[in-house]
């Protein structure tokens, strides 16, 4: 069926929307505008992640506790010698512990968290899926014996 006269097509009016939409997430995330990380901004996204070690659930960045600021100190040394966050990680719970980081490190189970719903779900939608052929195949057998 035609478009009305004077009015723009359907699919020129459903997705002008969705562009714009995905121009402004573009824009809003920031995507755009990243520069280079500064070494004070690495350090201080690195202490945002690490505890404090004489706090309860703070981080050395939160903290001005004497233990904090040595953990400060570390950090921003690490950062100017040059090494990555990883390895000033490892540096820190080899001195500390794990329990100087805010968040524990990725064990791979995380990635199963995930995978088991996906799976078992999508068996579900399989059964369900096969229990369906198998009694529409049924229905049509009935069909063909029976006709009405």
């Amino acid at each position: 069926m035609p478009e009305p006269a004077g009015r723009a097509p359907t699919r020129i009016r459903v997705a002008l929307p969705l562009v714009i939409l995905a121009v402004a997430l573009l824009i809003g995330s920031g995507a755009l505008s990243r520069g280079a990380e500064t070494p004070a901004q690495r350090a201080a996204a690195i202490e945002t992640d690490v505890r404090c070690p004489s706090c309860t659930d703070v981080s050395v960045a939160q903290s001005d506790e004497s233990t904090a600021l040595a953990v400060r100190h570390e950090i921003e040394h690490q950062v100017a010698q040059g090494r990555s966050n990883s390895q000033i990680e490892q540096t820190l719970v080899s001195q500390y512990g794990p329990t100087i980081l805010l968040e524990p490190p990725g064990t791979g189970g995380f990635s199963l968290i995930w995978l088991v719903p996906l799976v078992l779900g999508l068996g579900a939608l399989g059964a369900i899926g096969g229990l369906f052929w198998r009694r529409t195949k049924q229905f049509s057998a009935l069909r063909e014996n029976h006709p009405a």
